[in-house]
């Protein structure tokens, strides 16, 4: 990879991890487009494991509050970030198993960009639905377990390329009456679990493979992917309060009608 991909690369996942647009889907176009490598596994892992900790360090004392807490309900100490937590742990299961169970399929006939621009518009629609018709009324620690199993279950379909892992969850969470900010929360705080459970295993995988790892482009993604990460959780927070999720639709419609004219 020359410098140029890995600055472009890194700095695209940090953002789109977190923005409702789908981070596949810019990861892969530029190869199509551009005619870019792919970007290989090591590389893939540095730039999520910089994502995870740009969230982790932005949430950090939600975070450490929910760890202790969670720790403390093994013991049948329960209270509002016990149950949040737990939420999360419930909600990050079905991705998780869809993930085992689908990834090799989903990554051999669905990454392509024909796919990517339907679901870039379909699901770009289905946020603006549910952005302009959702009650909008409850916090993140008001979700029910029923509410988090159909966010959970909506976060299935953000394995297919052009989904948005944020957008889908962000949709759901919208649906089940969240505000705008308190559903990013939740999508951002469920991301966690998902982002190193799949870095693990990505991890586990490359050290199973025998071939050189070029540590400049590594340290650069991770480091590159930190920054913007974090810089995106901030200001989208900001944004989505004021603004809601209407520019990020209209970009989305924007982006599959490209692509649909590009490619077709």
């Amino acid at each position: 990879m020359g410098l140029i991909e890995i600055i472009v690369l890194s700095i695209l996942q940090g953002l789109t991890e977190f923005l409702p647009i789908s981070s596949s889907a810019h990861l892969i176009l530029p190869s199509q487009i551009l005619g870019w490598d792919d970007q290989g596994l090591a590389f893939d892992v540095a730039v999520h494991a910089g994502s995870l900790f740009a969230v982790v360090l932005y949430f950090r004392q939600e975070v450490g509050r929910m760890a202790v807490s969670w720790f403390a309900s093994l013991f049948g100490k329960h209270d509002s970030e016990s149950k949040l937590a737990w939420l999360i742990i419930l909600g990050t299961i079905p991705a998780g198993l869809a993930g085992f169970i689908f990834k090799d399929f989903i990554e051999g006939n669905l990454r392509t960009a024909t796919v990517i621009a339907v679901t870039t518009i379909l699901f770009g629609l289905l946020l603006w639905w549910a952005d302009k018709n959702g009650k909008q009324t409850k916090g993140e620690y008001q979700v029910s377990i029923k509410e988090v199993l159909v966010i959970g279950f909506a976060q299935m379909l953000a394995l297919i390329p052009g989904t948005s892992r944020s957008g889908i969850t962000i949709t759901a969470g919208l649906m089940m009456g969240l505000t705008a900010k308190a559903a990013a929360r939740f999508s951002f705080l469920l991301s966690i679990p998902l982002i190193f459970a799949a870095g693990g295993y990505q991890t586990i995988k490359l050290s199973q493979q025998v071939m050189p790892v070029d540590w400049t482009a590594i340290g650069l993604g991770t480091v590159l992917s930190f920054i913007s990460a974090y810089a995106c959780i901030h200001y989208f927070l900001i944004l989505v309060e004021k603004v809601g999720m209407l520019p990020f639709v209209i970009y989305r419609l924007l982006l599959g009608g490209i692509l649909i004219a590009f490619f077709i």
